[in-house]
């Protein structure tokens, strides 16, 4: 239908399309552009046409682009690319690359000389609230796997990263000790000094422990006065050497209620070496009975590894 109408009325449908549309000839120079494409490439009506449609393609895709249509010209089989829809970016006038998505056509022959059409769409808004919505769930999975007080890793994320520890240790054979640190006498904190208090208390000992940690420890807030630790790498004597720093640091670290007094904390650590092969919950027994040791010996103090 469109063939029959006055070219006067198709250049009017094409300069009022939303997509951006381009015409190349078969030696790869603009014929044509509408409205949206000279907003989209930034190039005045008229400024473009005749320069070289690679102009507008990123280094990597300029001489592909003539070889393609170089290779399609001289042969007779049907293209794999024309009609595709494709993702990638165009050079601004300003040096700017843009994201499109693009369907380009054989448009026949025209005079002896054969024309390629394309519309283009702007991606930019689409990547702009993909890349938020990607923000969104970054934040929203970290909140799932985070304890709001401390920022810490909690439960749900310490039995994830405990799947990935056995694995890793059935694998290689890999050292690996587990530990659970709790807050000596946390209740009597929270009776003298009020619950604001003890969340200060808390929030303070998951610093000093995360401080005294080895970068590759995973420390988790696992409920209430309750943190759990996993050491990688390390035997039982090695774990026990980083367990008793940690608690040092707890015990040395100055901590300072939101009504300004000084309270002195501690914590009881109990550890237990996951052997490989061993169920994690076995491992995880055994630190807890490792830590009522500790606590039954007189608290602030390191047993079990």
């Amino acid at each position: 239908m469109l063939d029959t109408l006055p070219c006067t009325l198709s250049l009017r449908l094409l300069e009022n399309a939303l997509d951006a549309i381009v015409v190349i000839d078969e030696d790869g120079a603009i014929r044509y552009q509408n409205g949206a494409m000279q907003t989209l490439s930034g190039y005045a009506p008229g400024e473009a046409l005749g320069q070289p449609l690679t102009g507008l393609l990123p280094a990597n895709l300029a001489g592909q682009h003539e070889r393609y249509v170089r290779a399609y010209l001289d042969s007779c089989k049907e293209s794999t690319v024309l009609g595709q829809v494709r993702e990638f970016a165009i050079r601004h006038r300003t040096g700017e690359m843009v994201p499109i998505a693009m369907k380009a056509i054989d448009l026949g022959v025209h005079e002896g000389k054969r024309y390629f059409g394309a519309f283009l769409e702007d991606l930019r808004a689409r990547r702009h609230m993909e890349a938020e919505r990607d923000a969104l769930l970054a934040r929203l999975e970290k909140q799932a796997l985070s304890d709001a007080l401390t920022g810490l890793p909690n439960r749900r994320a310490f039995d994830a990263e405990a799947l990935l520890t056995c694995a890793r240790a059935a694998r290689s054979g890999a050292l690996t000790c587990v530990g659970i640190a709790d807050i000596d006498f946390f209740k009597k904190i929270n009776d003298q000094y009020g619950h604001a208090a003890g969340d200060t208390v808390l929030v303070a000992v998951a610093g000093l422990i995360g401080m005294a940690s080895r970068a590759t420890d995973f420390v988790a807030r696992t409920g209430g006065e309750e943190f759990c630790l996993l050491f990688p790498g390390l035997d039982g004597a090695t774990a026990n050497v980083v367990a008793d720093r940690i608690r040092g640091a707890v015990e040395n670290g100055a901590i300072v209620t939101p009504q300004g007094e000084q309270v002195r904390v501690t914590i009881s650590i109990g550890l237990a070496q996951l052997a490989p092969g061993m169920p994690f919950n076995e491992a995880l027994t055994r630190a807890d009975a490792a830590l009522y040791e500790a606590k039954n010996a007189g608290r602030n103090r390191v047993r079990g590894g």
